[in-house]
């Protein structure tokens, strides 16, 4: 019988992404009985996965981790052992990872999606731009290994879309930005030609993700609700993570909509979001300047001519010391699990030495 994975274009899984080089790293899985699948979506202790036969619904049999950013996720590939009771065995590399700062109160990463190619950031044109909200998820986009990718929507509700346009294009350095429109089908055919690999939509409840989505797959296959006049929010018409096969090829994301965005280990991610402002760093006459009154400051100097806003300026410093305060919680858990381990292991000895000197 012949293999189904030597020619991707013949398996059902080559819709969502599988590929000659995920086949070829499946080999030793393979011959343990094991068969690849991706993950659409993971709830109580169970995942929805696709496999070359087929939709499954399995369990997860991947050892327990108290680390989120170790658990599965939308858009894993995954060695499942099939039958009666399906479970996945475990979960291949990443190649990308959106991760944010988990909502609750440990210092863990949370992933929102796994091996993405593209992350759209949906913004709409019905409401004022949010400046600081776009910068957050660009460094969170350019911090997962994909290509940001911001697309305007509702166009035919902006009074000046192209004045938009041109604002983000100086928030988002080295960005493709779109203009689009569900309603009138603007440049609709130009996004799905942009789209490859594995694409997944960002952006707060009312962006309209939902709505593009049904465009760009040609269905009504997600919910999608009405948004308040006042403020162009919306209420989260999706409730879990998404993902569907594109009709032209590729696979699509669809998250619920994004209420806190904390960064979580992004420092390169910032840097990317913020080029232009490493970019003039580099100029500054002092390696450690901070850009306030420093002498022959290039930041300072770029504000003054008026090509850098002060507040792209603090919103960076914003960032920044979030970040580090988030790095220093995590440096913080992590020496405190180091001593727990050093703890248990003494204690352990200690008990074990007792034991020896009472057989003596």
């Amino acid at each position: 019988m012949p293999n189904l994975f030597t020619d991707p274009s013949s398996s059902g899984l080559s819709r969502y992404g599988w590929t000659a080089s995920l086949d070829n790293s499946f080999t030793e899985h393979r011959e343990a009985g094991l068969v690849p699948a991706r993950i659409v979506r993971v709830d109580r202790g169970r995942c929805d996965a696709v496999t070359e036969s087929g939709p499954m619904r399995a369990r997860l049999m991947t050892p327990h981790s108290p680390d989120p950013l170790l658990a599965p996720c939308t858009g894993d590939w995954a060695a499942l052992r099939p039958g009666a009771e399906p479970a996945l065995v475990t979960l291949l590399p990443r190649h990308s990872a959106i991760v944010r700062s988990s909502a609750s109160r440990s210092s863990h990463g949370q992933v929102l999606a796994a091996n993405v190619d593209i992350v759209g950031i949906a913004v709409s044109l019905a409401v004022p731009l949010d400046a600081a909200k776009l910068e957050r998820l660009l460094a969170l986009a350019w911090e997962s290994g994909a290509t940001p990718l911001v697309i305007l929507t509702k166009a035919d509700l902006a009074a000046d879309a192209e004045a938009v346009r041109a604002e983000v294009g100086t928030l988002a350095p080295g960005v493709d930005v779109q203009v689009t429109s569900v309603a009138t089908g603007q440049n609709l055919d130009v996004l799905t030609a942009l789209l490859s690999g594995t694409t997944v939509l960002l952006g707060p409840s009312g962006a309209g993700k939902s709505s593009l989505c049904n465009a760009l797959l040609g269905e009504d296959v997600l919910a999608t609700g009405e948004t308040r006049a006042q403020d162009g929010k919306g209420r989260h018409t999706t409730v879990r993570r998404e993902l569907l096969p594109l009709p032209g090829g590729g696979v699509l994301i669809d998250t619920p909509g994004l209420r806190g965005i904390s960064l979580h280990d992004a420092a390169d991610g910032l840097e990317r979001a913020f080029a232009e402002i490493e970019r003039l760093a580099r100029d500054c006459r002092f390696g450690d300047c901070a850009h306030q009154s420093e002498p022959g400051c290039a930041v300072q100097a770029a504000i003054g001519a008026g090509e850098l806003t002060e507040r792209r300026l603090n919103s960076y410093r914003k960032l920044q010391r979030e970040n580090a305060w988030e790095a220093s919680r995590t440096d913080a858990r992590l020496r405190g699990e180091r001593t727990n381990r050093q703890k248990a292991i003494t204690s352990h000895l200690r008990a074990t030495y007792k034991f020896r000197e009472q057989q003596s």
